[in-house]
């Protein structure tokens, strides 16, 4: 793979592991806070929602850096390692701990009537993200 690539693959984790950063820090709790004003009655779930929301960020990451691996892998001539093989699989169990959190997320707000159907939407959408991921990395994990 071409130099050039490589560095933009890289470059293109980085922004989007800082813009998930950023969102993460600022925007993510002035959301549940408004949403909190918003709807009282439900403002007991601000923070099992967002500590949920958190939890999900560990396995990003993790997959973040498992991509950046890859990438350094291609780029030093090891696609069709063992080591390329072990990040694909650690990315395929990430993007599956999402599905799995996102789940219990959904029926958890399910169960306190509280699951808003643009909540829901975008949930369902990491959830169809992630599986893509997944089953895309399990079949270059195959592949390789």
């Amino acid at each position: 793979m071409k130099r050039g690539t490589t560095i933009f693959l890289k470059l293109a984790v980085f922004i989007i592991g800082l813009i998930i950063l950023l969102l993460c820090i600022f925007w993510l709790p002035q959301m549940a806070g408004s949403a909190a004003e918003l709807n009282p009655e439900f403002a007991y779930l601000k923070y099992p929602i967002l500590i949920g929301l958190y939890f999900t960020v560990i396995p990003f990451y993790f997959a973040l850096y498992q991509s950046l691996k890859l990438v350094s892998y291609i780029e030093s001539r090891n696609t069709f390692s063992e080591l390329a093989t072990l990040s694909l699989k650690h990315i395929k169990r990430c993007a599956l701990i999402i599905i799995f959190t996102y789940i219990i997320g959904i029926i958890f707000l399910l169960s306190q009537s509280a699951l808003h159907p643009g909540i829901a939407l975008i949930g369902v959408g990491i959830i169809c993200a992630a599986f893509v991921v997944s089953r895309l990395a399990g079949f270059l994990q195959e592949t390789f």
